[in-house]
């Protein structure tokens, strides 16, 4: 790896709000010194686009995942469609998600979000790939059927971590990674910010789940994978370590959760 190789764990390049200058957010990430991004799913439609900017944009290190956001759970509910599980085979897919269960909006039944969860940690299983887990007001359900469902056997990662210490315990004893968003860096997130102290090294991720979410010198405006920096200047001063050695320890994390090879290294 570069010595100030980062990676953006989440984030969403394949949504509208970067039809019009995408290259110039890439060109931007790579002078911040991104080296992976992973370009996350959210419904069968921006599955395909993540992988097809996962092979446009292989050069700069972009990956994909592909899958069912709990709020677009009720159109996988009555299953995945094989297209979409097909796109699990491509070397460029990294993981299977964004899955899980958010109880804020309910944009999909709860009872359709858990059924359609549940295919996800199958699927993840069944390809050997890693989830990426979104939660939202729904920790003890979707940490149970974690559980239940042997997620464990695929491993994966809670994406933009919102929950108390005893669900982010809950998560690392299944296994997964506890990755941090923007959030972490927002004067009042001070919980969240003894949790990203607390974290195990080599169980700690960093995203920005862009275009949402962006960190505070951004706050309110849309967010690019190069304000991850933010983040992790954020957690480096919680965790009294460098930059530079947070960096190499995700990086060396995220590389062990995703298997991503190629791209820029």
């Amino acid at each position: 790896m570069h010595k100030d190789s980062l990676a953006d764990t989440h984030c969403h390049l394949d949504m509208e709000q970067f039809g019009e200058d995408l290259e110039t957010v890439l060109d931007r990430a790579a002078e911040a010194g991104l080296r992976r991004l992973l370009v996350v799913g959210a419904d069968e439609t921006s599955s395909f686009v993540a992988h097809r900017l996962a092979l446009d944009y292989a050069a700069r290190g972009v990956f994909a995942a592909v899958g069912v956001h709990p709020h677009d759970a009720s159109t996988a509910a009555e299953g995945l469609s094989a297209e979409l599980r097909d796109l699990a085979n491509a070397p460029c897919v990294a993981a299977i998600g964004e899955t899980g269960l958010d109880y804020h909006y309910d944009h999909s039944p709860r009872d359709v979000q858990r059924r359609v969860f549940a295919d996800h940690v199958a699927w993840a299983v069944e390809a050997e790939k890693p989830l990426v887990v979104h939660i939202r007001e729904a920790y003890g359900d979707a940490l149970a059927l974690l559980r239940t469902e042997g997620a464990s056997r695929c491993g994966g990662v809670i994406h933009c971590f919102s929950g108390t210490w005893e669900d982010a315990k809950a998560a690392l004893d299944l296994g997964f990674y506890v990755s941090f968003a923007g959030p972490v860096t927002f004067p009042r997130s001070t919980e969240l910010r003894e949790i990203s102290g607390r974290i195990p090294a080599d169980r700690i991720l960093c995203e920005t789940d862009a275009p949402y979410l962006a960190p505070q010198p951004f706050r309110g405006r849309r967010n690019e994978p190069a304000y991850v920096r933010f983040v992790y200047e954020t957690i480096a001063d919680v965790r009294k370590t460098t930059f530079e050695a947070l960096a190499e320890q995700i990086w060396k994390n995220a590389e062990t959760l995703f298997r991503w090879k190629g791209g820029i290294s």
